[in-house]
Protein backbone atom coordinates (compact mmCIF):
# COMPACT_ATOMS: atom_id res chain seq x y z
CA UNK A 1 0.00 0.00 0.00
CA UNK A 2 1.58 3.45 -1.21
CA UNK A 3 1.57 5.84 1.86
CA UNK A 4 -1.15 8.00 -0.01
CA UNK A 5 -3.73 5.07 0.00
CA UNK A 6 -2.30 4.30 4.14
CA UNK A 7 -3.04 7.87 4.30
CA UNK A 8 -6.57 7.93 2.70
CA UNK A 9 -7.66 4.27 4.96
CA UNK A 10 -6.73 5.94 8.15
CA UNK A 11 -8.75 8.84 6.92
CA UNK A 12 -11.94 7.21 6.02
CA UNK A 13 -11.84 5.49 9.32
CA UNK A 14 -11.88 8.24 11.54
CA UNK A 15 -14.71 9.95 9.29
CA UNK A 16 -16.38 6.50 9.73
CA UNK A 17 -16.06 6.56 12.97
CA UNK A 18 -16.90 10.06 12.88
CA UNK A 19 -20.24 9.10 11.39
CA UNK A 20 -21.69 6.88 13.85
CA UNK A 21 -24.27 8.81 16.37
CA UNK A 22 -22.86 7.33 19.54
CA UNK A 23 -18.82 6.63 19.87
CA UNK A 24 -18.87 3.59 21.75
CA UNK A 25 -16.49 0.68 22.57
CA UNK A 26 -17.17 -0.96 18.78
CA UNK A 27 -16.96 2.50 17.10
CA UNK A 28 -13.41 3.24 18.29
CA UNK A 29 -12.93 -0.69 18.05
CA UNK A 30 -14.08 -0.93 14.17
CA UNK A 31 -11.83 2.41 13.77
CA UNK A 32 -9.16 1.19 15.74
CA UNK A 33 -8.88 -2.28 13.51
CA UNK A 34 -9.24 -0.36 10.44
CA UNK A 35 -6.34 1.39 10.50
CA UNK A 36 -4.15 -1.62 11.86
CA UNK A 37 -4.79 -3.28 8.96
CA UNK A 38 -3.84 -0.43 6.93
CA UNK A 39 -0.73 0.18 8.84
CA UNK A 40 0.13 -3.68 8.65
CA UNK A 41 -0.23 -4.02 4.73
CA UNK A 42 1.73 -1.10 4.79
CA UNK A 43 4.78 -2.73 6.26
CA UNK A 44 5.11 -1.90 9.38
CA UNK A 45 6.08 -3.94 11.65
CA UNK A 46 3.73 -6.00 14.26
CA UNK A 47 5.20 -5.02 17.51
CA UNK A 48 4.71 -1.37 16.73
CA UNK A 49 1.03 -1.31 15.41
CA UNK A 50 0.20 -3.48 18.74
CA UNK A 51 1.86 -0.64 20.81
CA UNK A 52 -0.12 2.06 19.15
CA UNK A 53 -3.35 0.82 19.17
CA UNK A 54 -2.68 -0.57 23.11
CA UNK A 55 -1.89 3.02 23.86
CA UNK A 56 -4.80 4.73 22.25
CA UNK A 57 -7.09 2.74 24.28
CA UNK A 58 -5.24 3.67 27.12
CA UNK A 59 -5.61 7.27 26.50
CA UNK A 60 -9.26 6.79 25.42
CA UNK A 61 -10.95 5.31 28.40
CA UNK A 62 -14.47 5.88 27.37
CA UNK A 63 -16.24 5.02 30.58
CA UNK A 64 -14.00 7.79 32.37
CA UNK A 65 -14.51 10.87 29.61
CA UNK A 66 -17.18 12.54 31.09
CA UNK A 67 -19.84 13.02 29.02
CA UNK A 68 -18.92 16.75 27.82
CA UNK A 69 -16.05 15.75 26.38
CA UNK A 70 -16.15 16.05 22.60
CA UNK A 71 -14.87 12.04 22.69
CA UNK A 72 -13.94 12.48 18.62
CA UNK A 73 -11.86 15.20 19.14
CA UNK A 74 -9.78 13.09 21.95
CA UNK A 75 -9.74 9.79 19.79
CA UNK A 76 -8.18 11.86 16.62
CA UNK A 77 -5.72 13.34 18.69
CA UNK A 78 -4.83 10.06 20.06
CA UNK A 79 -4.27 9.03 17.19
CA UNK A 80 -2.32 11.73 15.56
CA UNK A 81 -0.14 11.86 18.83
CA UNK A 82 1.01 7.91 18.21
CA UNK A 83 1.24 7.96 14.66
CA UNK A 84 3.92 10.85 15.38
CA UNK A 85 5.15 8.99 18.36
CA UNK A 86 6.14 5.74 15.81
CA UNK A 87 8.19 8.48 13.60
CA UNK A 88 9.68 10.17 16.68
CA UNK A 89 12.66 8.95 18.88
CA UNK A 90 12.15 11.57 21.05
CA UNK A 91 15.50 13.17 20.43
CA UNK A 92 16.51 15.65 17.54
CA UNK A 93 19.78 14.56 15.32
CA UNK A 94 22.86 16.11 15.13
CA UNK A 95 23.21 19.32 13.31
CA UNK A 96 26.47 20.66 11.70
CA UNK A 97 27.78 23.85 12.39
CA UNK A 98 29.34 26.64 9.82
CA UNK A 99 32.65 27.36 9.88
CA UNK A 100 33.92 23.89 11.99
CA UNK A 101 34.90 21.25 10.13
CA UNK A 102 31.95 18.28 10.35
CA UNK A 103 31.78 14.46 8.89
CA UNK A 104 28.73 13.08 8.10
CA UNK A 105 29.25 9.46 6.91
CA UNK A 106 26.30 7.97 4.75
CA UNK A 107 25.44 4.39 5.08
CA UNK A 108 23.73 1.73 3.82
CA UNK A 109 22.70 -1.22 1.27
CA UNK A 110 23.66 -0.75 -2.62
CA UNK A 111 20.64 0.49 -4.51
CA UNK A 112 19.04 2.33 -1.66
CA UNK A 113 20.39 5.64 -3.26
CA UNK A 114 23.15 6.29 -1.19
CA UNK A 115 25.21 8.54 -3.23
CA UNK A 116 22.53 10.69 -4.99
CA UNK A 117 21.22 11.23 -1.51
CA UNK A 118 24.87 12.21 -0.40
CA UNK A 119 24.71 15.16 -3.29
CA UNK A 120 21.28 16.30 -2.38
CA UNK A 121 21.88 16.84 1.17
CA UNK A 122 25.52 18.48 0.06
CA UNK A 123 23.26 20.64 -2.02
CA UNK A 124 20.51 21.21 0.46
CA UNK A 125 23.10 22.25 3.04
CA UNK A 126 24.75 24.38 0.43
CA UNK A 127 22.22 26.85 -0.84
CA UNK A 128 21.65 27.02 3.29
CA UNK A 129 25.70 28.72 3.05
CA UNK A 130 27.61 25.92 4.25
CA UNK A 131 30.81 24.98 2.43
CA UNK A 132 30.22 21.47 1.48
CA UNK A 133 32.30 18.91 -0.43
CA UNK A 134 31.95 15.41 -1.45
CA UNK A 135 34.31 11.80 -0.59
CA UNK A 136 33.65 8.84 -2.14
CA UNK A 137 35.13 6.03 -0.47
CA UNK A 138 32.93 3.49 -1.87
CA UNK A 139 35.32 0.95 -3.80
CA UNK A 140 33.07 -1.71 -4.42
CA UNK A 141 30.16 -0.81 -6.67
CA UNK A 142 31.94 -0.20 -10.25
CA UNK A 143 31.34 3.31 -11.35
CA UNK A 144 30.61 4.84 -7.73
CA UNK A 145 33.10 7.54 -8.55
CA UNK A 146 31.78 8.36 -11.74
CA UNK A 147 28.64 9.26 -10.27
CA UNK A 148 29.32 10.65 -7.88
CA UNK A 149 31.71 13.07 -9.86
CA UNK A 150 28.75 13.81 -11.92
CA UNK A 151 26.20 14.69 -9.56
CA UNK A 152 28.86 16.66 -7.26
CA UNK A 153 29.98 18.73 -10.55
CA UNK A 154 26.24 19.66 -11.51
CA UNK A 155 25.77 20.88 -8.27
CA UNK A 156 29.15 22.72 -8.12
CA UNK A 157 30.55 20.94 -4.80
CA UNK A 158 33.89 19.92 -4.55
CA UNK A 159 34.86 16.02 -4.50
CA UNK A 160 37.31 13.63 -3.76
CA UNK A 161 38.12 10.02 -5.24
CA UNK A 162 40.50 7.56 -6.76
CA UNK A 163 39.52 5.17 -9.83
CA UNK A 164 43.31 3.04 -8.70
CA UNK A 165 43.03 3.12 -4.69
CA UNK A 166 41.33 -0.12 -3.78
CA UNK A 167 41.48 1.06 0.41
CA UNK A 168 38.39 2.98 1.08
CA UNK A 169 39.75 3.68 4.25
CA UNK A 170 42.59 5.36 3.16
CA UNK A 171 40.53 7.42 0.67
CA UNK A 172 38.41 8.59 3.22
CA UNK A 173 40.73 9.71 5.48
CA UNK A 174 42.89 11.41 2.62
CA UNK A 175 39.48 13.20 1.30
CA UNK A 176 38.70 14.35 4.67
CA UNK A 177 42.21 15.49 5.32
CA UNK A 178 42.25 17.51 2.52
CA UNK A 179 39.11 19.26 3.05
CA UNK A 180 39.59 20.07 6.16
CA UNK A 181 42.75 22.00 5.07
CA UNK A 182 40.71 24.00 2.46
CA UNK A 183 38.34 24.77 5.56
CA UNK A 184 35.31 23.15 4.84
CA UNK A 185 32.47 22.85 7.16
CA UNK A 186 30.52 20.21 5.81
CA UNK A 187 32.81 16.77 4.59
CA UNK A 188 30.31 14.05 3.74
CA UNK A 189 31.85 10.44 2.67
CA UNK A 190 29.73 8.23 0.57
CA UNK A 191 30.26 4.57 1.82
CA UNK A 192 30.29 1.42 0.41
CA UNK A 193 27.07 -1.00 0.22
CA UNK A 194 26.52 -4.51 -0.69
CA UNK A 195 22.94 -6.20 -1.97
CA UNK A 196 22.94 -7.95 1.20
CA UNK A 197 23.74 -7.48 4.71
CA UNK A 198 26.91 -9.16 4.86
CA UNK A 199 29.93 -8.89 7.45
CA UNK A 200 32.35 -7.56 4.86
CA UNK A 201 29.88 -4.61 4.46
CA UNK A 202 29.87 -3.96 8.44
CA UNK A 203 33.64 -4.46 9.28
CA UNK A 204 34.11 -1.98 6.51
CA UNK A 205 31.96 0.54 7.94
CA UNK A 206 33.38 0.13 11.35
CA UNK A 207 37.08 0.89 9.72
CA UNK A 208 36.30 4.00 7.70
CA UNK A 209 34.60 5.33 10.71
CA UNK A 210 36.59 4.45 13.50
CA UNK A 211 39.59 6.44 10.77
CA UNK A 212 37.39 9.47 9.92
CA UNK A 213 35.87 9.94 13.12
CA UNK A 214 31.93 11.11 11.89
CA UNK A 215 30.13 13.65 14.15
CA UNK A 216 27.21 11.93 12.20
CA UNK A 217 26.43 8.79 10.58
CA UNK A 218 23.22 8.47 8.52
CA UNK A 219 21.89 5.77 7.74
CA UNK A 220 19.83 5.51 3.98
CA UNK A 221 17.04 3.22 3.69
CA UNK A 222 15.04 2.95 0.46
CA UNK A 223 10.85 2.96 1.42
CA UNK A 224 10.08 0.01 -0.32
CA UNK A 225 12.13 -3.00 1.30
CA UNK A 226 8.95 -4.08 3.20
CA UNK A 227 9.10 -5.92 6.60
CA UNK A 228 12.95 -6.49 6.25
CA UNK A 229 13.32 -2.55 6.91
CA UNK A 230 12.60 -3.16 10.61
CA UNK A 231 15.63 -6.21 10.98
CA UNK A 232 18.16 -4.30 8.38
CA UNK A 233 18.13 -0.81 10.69
CA UNK A 234 18.39 -2.84 13.97
CA UNK A 235 22.02 -4.28 12.15
CA UNK A 236 23.49 -0.87 11.02
CA UNK A 237 22.80 0.32 14.32
CA UNK A 238 24.94 -2.37 16.10
CA UNK A 239 27.42 -1.71 13.62
CA UNK A 240 27.93 1.99 13.55
CA UNK A 241 26.19 4.62 15.46
CA UNK A 242 23.65 5.67 13.53
CA UNK A 243 22.29 9.33 14.45
CA UNK A 244 19.94 9.70 11.69
CA UNK A 245 17.77 8.28 8.60
CA UNK A 246 17.43 8.94 5.34
CA UNK A 247 14.28 7.64 3.47
CA UNK A 248 14.51 7.65 -0.07
CA UNK A 249 12.08 6.85 -2.88
CA UNK A 250 9.00 8.32 -1.37
CA UNK A 251 7.50 9.02 -4.46
CA UNK A 252 4.14 7.96 -3.98
CA UNK A 253 4.79 4.00 -5.07
CA UNK A 254 6.75 2.93 -2.36
CA UNK A 255 4.95 1.21 0.54
CA UNK A 256 6.80 3.48 3.00
CA UNK A 257 5.06 2.10 5.72
CA UNK A 258 8.45 -0.65 6.32
CA UNK A 259 11.02 2.15 6.18
CA UNK A 260 9.36 4.07 9.12
CA UNK A 261 9.84 1.15 11.20
CA UNK A 262 14.14 1.98 11.18
CA UNK A 263 12.92 4.97 13.56
CA UNK A 264 12.25 2.23 16.37
CA UNK A 265 15.05 0.18 14.99
CA UNK A 266 17.49 2.96 15.53
CA UNK A 267 16.20 5.18 17.89
CA UNK A 268 16.99 7.49 15.74
CA UNK A 269 15.07 10.32 13.99
CA UNK A 270 14.24 10.72 10.35
CA UNK A 271 16.39 14.01 9.08
CA UNK A 272 15.13 13.90 5.19
CA UNK A 273 12.76 12.25 2.95
CA UNK A 274 13.66 11.43 -1.14
CA UNK A 275 11.07 12.21 -3.27
CA UNK A 276 12.89 11.62 -6.99
CA UNK A 277 15.78 11.60 -8.31
CA UNK A 278 16.30 15.26 -9.33
CA UNK A 279 18.36 17.51 -6.87
CA UNK A 280 14.92 19.52 -5.45
CA UNK A 281 13.42 16.27 -4.72
CA UNK A 282 14.28 16.10 -1.09
CA UNK A 283 12.63 17.70 1.47
CA UNK A 284 13.15 18.41 5.20
CA UNK A 285 11.20 15.36 7.37
CA UNK A 286 8.90 17.21 10.23
CA UNK A 287 7.41 14.62 11.79
CA UNK A 288 4.09 16.15 12.99
CA UNK A 289 3.96 17.59 9.41
CA UNK A 290 4.63 14.70 7.63
CA UNK A 291 1.63 12.56 9.66
CA UNK A 292 -0.81 15.28 8.95
CA UNK A 293 -0.04 15.57 5.51
CA UNK A 294 -0.51 11.58 5.93
CA UNK A 295 -4.07 12.23 6.82
CA UNK A 296 -4.63 14.79 4.44
CA UNK A 297 -5.00 17.44 6.69
CA UNK A 298 -2.32 19.46 4.75
CA UNK A 299 1.01 20.87 6.05
CA UNK A 300 0.66 25.16 6.33
CA UNK A 301 3.78 25.86 7.69
CA UNK A 302 5.66 23.73 5.12
CA UNK A 303 3.88 25.26 2.25
CA UNK A 304 4.73 28.59 4.09
CA UNK A 305 8.47 27.99 4.36
CA UNK A 306 8.50 26.64 0.68
CA UNK A 307 7.00 29.78 -0.33
CA UNK A 308 9.49 31.69 1.62
CA UNK A 309 12.13 30.09 -0.14
CA UNK A 310 11.17 31.29 -3.94
CA UNK A 311 9.19 34.23 -2.86
CA UNK A 312 11.88 37.47 -2.47
CA UNK A 313 10.53 39.35 1.09
CA UNK A 314 11.03 42.62 -0.68
CA UNK A 315 8.24 41.61 -2.99
CA UNK A 316 5.75 39.86 -0.15
CA UNK A 317 4.51 43.24 0.72
CA UNK A 318 4.14 44.85 -2.18
CA UNK A 319 1.74 42.09 -3.55
CA UNK A 320 0.00 41.99 -0.86
CA UNK A 321 -0.72 45.67 -1.10
CA UNK A 322 -2.05 44.86 -4.90
CA UNK A 323 -4.25 41.94 -4.09
CA UNK A 324 -6.11 43.67 -1.07
CA UNK A 325 -7.11 46.34 -3.39
CA UNK A 326 -8.49 43.80 -5.77
CA UNK A 327 -5.30 44.04 -8.58
CA UNK A 328 -5.06 40.64 -9.73
CA UNK A 329 -2.83 41.41 -13.03
CA UNK A 330 -1.23 38.62 -15.22
CA UNK A 331 1.83 39.38 -14.68
CA UNK A 332 0.70 38.66 -10.73
CA UNK A 333 -0.40 35.44 -11.80
CA UNK A 334 2.98 34.67 -14.04
CA UNK A 335 4.85 35.32 -10.96
CA UNK A 336 2.33 32.83 -8.75
CA UNK A 337 3.40 30.26 -11.34
CA UNK A 338 6.77 30.36 -11.79
CA UNK A 339 6.80 30.72 -7.72
CA UNK A 340 4.86 27.36 -7.77
CA UNK A 341 6.71 25.79 -10.24
CA UNK A 342 10.11 26.39 -8.40
CA UNK A 343 8.38 25.23 -5.45
CA UNK A 344 9.34 21.85 -5.96
CA UNK A 345 7.18 19.00 -7.74
CA UNK A 346 3.41 19.68 -7.56
CA UNK A 347 2.06 16.57 -6.15
CA UNK A 348 4.44 16.93 -2.97
CA UNK A 349 3.44 21.24 -3.18
CA UNK A 350 -0.76 20.21 -3.24
CA UNK A 351 -0.39 17.37 -0.52
CA UNK A 352 0.78 20.25 1.74
CA UNK A 353 -2.74 22.06 1.43
CA UNK A 354 -5.52 20.98 3.72
CA UNK A 355 -8.59 19.39 0.90
CA UNK A 356 -6.31 19.64 -1.93
CA UNK A 357 -4.23 15.84 -0.90
CA UNK A 358 -1.87 14.11 -3.68
CA UNK A 359 -4.62 11.67 -3.57
CA UNK A 360 -6.32 14.74 -6.37
CA UNK A 361 -3.82 14.64 -8.31
CA UNK A 362 -4.47 11.22 -10.29
CA UNK A 363 -0.96 9.38 -11.30
CA UNK A 364 0.65 11.28 -13.84
CA UNK A 365 -1.69 14.10 -13.50
CA UNK A 366 1.53 16.14 -12.25
CA UNK A 367 3.34 16.40 -15.48
CA UNK A 368 -0.12 17.41 -16.97
CA UNK A 369 -0.29 20.30 -14.92
CA UNK A 370 2.97 21.55 -15.15
CA UNK A 371 3.05 21.53 -18.80
CA UNK A 372 -0.11 23.51 -18.89
CA UNK A 373 1.57 26.16 -16.32
CA UNK A 374 4.25 26.20 -18.60
CA UNK A 375 1.66 26.54 -21.65
CA UNK A 376 0.11 29.36 -19.94
CA UNK A 377 3.47 31.39 -19.05
CA UNK A 378 5.08 30.84 -22.18
CA UNK A 379 1.57 32.40 -23.78
CA UNK A 380 1.75 35.31 -21.45
CA UNK A 381 5.73 35.67 -22.45
CA UNK A 382 4.38 37.25 -26.26
CA UNK A 383 1.92 39.46 -24.12
CA UNK A 384 2.82 43.66 -24.12
CA UNK A 385 3.32 45.36 -20.96
CA UNK A 386 0.39 46.64 -21.06
CA UNK A 387 -1.62 43.79 -21.22
CA UNK A 388 0.51 42.06 -18.37
CA UNK A 389 -0.11 44.52 -15.96
CA UNK A 390 -3.97 45.69 -16.82
CA UNK A 391 -6.46 43.77 -14.41
CA UNK A 392 -9.25 44.07 -17.04
CA UNK A 393 -9.65 40.55 -18.95
CA UNK A 394 -12.19 42.48 -20.89
CA UNK A 395 -8.60 44.22 -23.10
CA UNK A 396 -8.17 41.10 -24.72
CA UNK A 397 -9.95 41.45 -28.33
CA UNK A 398 -9.38 39.08 -31.14
CA UNK A 399 -6.67 40.63 -32.91
CA UNK A 400 -4.88 40.71 -29.66
CA UNK A 401 -5.33 36.60 -28.80
CA UNK A 402 -4.59 35.83 -32.23
CA UNK A 403 -1.38 37.69 -31.89
CA UNK A 404 -0.41 35.89 -28.66
CA UNK A 405 -1.38 32.50 -30.74
CA UNK A 406 1.33 33.36 -33.08
CA UNK A 407 3.49 34.94 -31.18
CA UNK A 408 4.03 31.71 -28.54
CA UNK A 409 3.35 29.08 -31.49
CA UNK A 410 0.02 27.72 -29.24
CA UNK A 411 -3.55 27.91 -30.90
CA UNK A 412 -6.44 30.13 -30.15
CA UNK A 413 -8.55 27.77 -27.84
CA UNK A 414 -5.48 27.53 -25.28
CA UNK A 415 -4.74 31.12 -25.44
CA UNK A 416 -8.87 31.80 -24.50
CA UNK A 417 -8.54 28.72 -22.15
CA UNK A 418 -5.49 30.15 -20.31
CA UNK A 419 -7.58 34.08 -20.22
CA UNK A 420 -10.60 31.89 -18.56
CA UNK A 421 -8.28 30.38 -16.18
CA UNK A 422 -7.29 33.71 -15.31
CA UNK A 423 -10.68 35.34 -15.01
CA UNK A 424 -11.60 32.71 -12.41
CA UNK A 425 -8.67 33.72 -10.28
CA UNK A 426 -9.67 37.26 -10.96
CA UNK A 427 -12.37 36.76 -9.14
CA UNK A 428 -11.28 35.12 -6.27
CA UNK A 429 -8.92 37.60 -5.56
CA UNK A 430 -11.57 40.19 -5.60
CA UNK A 431 -12.96 39.15 -2.80
CA UNK A 432 -9.67 39.92 -1.16
CA UNK A 433 -10.42 43.81 -1.49
CA UNK A 434 -10.63 45.81 1.47
CA UNK A 435 -8.48 43.19 3.78
CA UNK A 436 -6.26 45.37 5.97
CA UNK A 437 -2.61 45.43 5.55
CA UNK A 438 -0.69 44.68 9.09
CA UNK A 439 1.64 47.17 9.89
CA UNK A 440 5.21 46.58 9.47
CA UNK A 441 4.53 43.08 8.93
CA UNK A 442 2.60 42.52 12.15
CA UNK A 443 0.79 39.11 10.63
CA UNK A 444 -1.19 38.67 13.85
CA UNK A 445 -4.35 41.08 12.83
CA UNK A 446 -4.84 38.94 10.21
CA UNK A 447 -6.63 37.12 12.75
CA UNK A 448 -9.42 39.35 13.34
CA UNK A 449 -12.60 38.87 12.69
CA UNK A 450 -13.36 41.18 9.53
CA UNK A 451 -9.85 39.66 7.68
CA UNK A 452 -10.91 35.81 8.82
CA UNK A 453 -14.57 36.25 6.97
CA UNK A 454 -12.58 37.49 3.67
CA UNK A 455 -10.14 35.10 3.69
CA UNK A 456 -12.90 32.45 4.50
CA UNK A 457 -14.63 33.70 0.92
CA UNK A 458 -11.09 32.88 -0.55
CA UNK A 459 -10.42 29.21 0.44
CA UNK A 460 -12.42 26.80 -1.08
CA UNK A 461 -14.96 25.22 0.86
CA UNK A 462 -13.38 22.09 1.59
CA UNK A 463 -10.08 23.42 2.72
CA UNK A 464 -12.17 25.39 5.32
CA UNK A 465 -13.47 22.82 6.46
CA UNK A 466 -10.09 20.67 6.56
CA UNK A 467 -9.13 24.02 8.94
CA UNK A 468 -12.32 23.66 11.58
CA UNK A 469 -14.36 26.48 9.95
CA UNK A 470 -13.35 29.80 10.87
CA UNK A 471 -12.96 29.18 14.42
CA UNK A 472 -9.95 26.84 12.64
CA UNK A 473 -8.82 29.87 10.20
CA UNK A 474 -8.38 32.29 12.76
CA UNK A 475 -6.31 30.13 14.97
CA UNK A 476 -4.49 29.62 12.12
CA UNK A 477 -3.64 32.85 11.41
CA UNK A 478 -2.72 33.44 14.66
CA UNK A 479 -0.44 30.73 15.10
CA UNK A 480 1.61 32.03 11.94
CA UNK A 481 3.39 34.71 11.40
CA UNK A 482 3.94 34.53 7.46
CA UNK A 483 0.04 34.09 6.62
CA UNK A 484 0.47 36.76 4.00
CA UNK A 485 2.64 33.85 1.95
CA UNK A 486 -0.58 31.80 1.41
CA UNK A 487 -2.22 34.79 0.12
CA UNK A 488 0.33 35.79 -2.13
CA UNK A 489 0.57 32.11 -3.66
CA UNK A 490 -2.69 30.61 -3.97
CA UNK A 491 -5.51 30.26 -6.08
CA UNK A 492 -7.97 27.87 -4.68
CA UNK A 493 -11.15 26.69 -6.03
CA UNK A 494 -14.69 28.22 -5.59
Amino acid sequence: MVLAELGGRISRAIQQMNNVTIIDEKALNDCLNEITRALLQSDVSFPLVKDMQTNIKKIVNLEELASGHNKRRIIEQAIFNELCKMLDPGKPAFSPKKAKPCVVMFVGLQGAGKTTTCTKYAYYHQKKGYKAALVCADTFRAGAFDQLKQNATKAKIPFYGSYTESDPVKIAVEGVDRFKKENRDLIIVDTSGRHKQEATLFEEMRQVAEATKPDLVIFVMDSSIGQAAFEQAQAFKQSVAVGAVIITKMDGHAKGGGALSAVAATKSPVIFIGTGEHMDEFEVFETKQFVSRLLGNGDWSGFVNKLQEVVPKDQQPELLEKLSHGNFTLRIMYDQFQNLLNMGPLKEVFSMLPGISSEMMPQGGEKESQAKIKRYMTMMDSMTNEELDSSNPKVFNGSRIMRIARGSGRIVTEVMEMLEEYKRLTTMWGKMKGIKIPEKGNMNSLSRNKNSQQLSKVLPPQMLKQLGGMGGLQSLMKQMGSGKDLMGMFGGRD
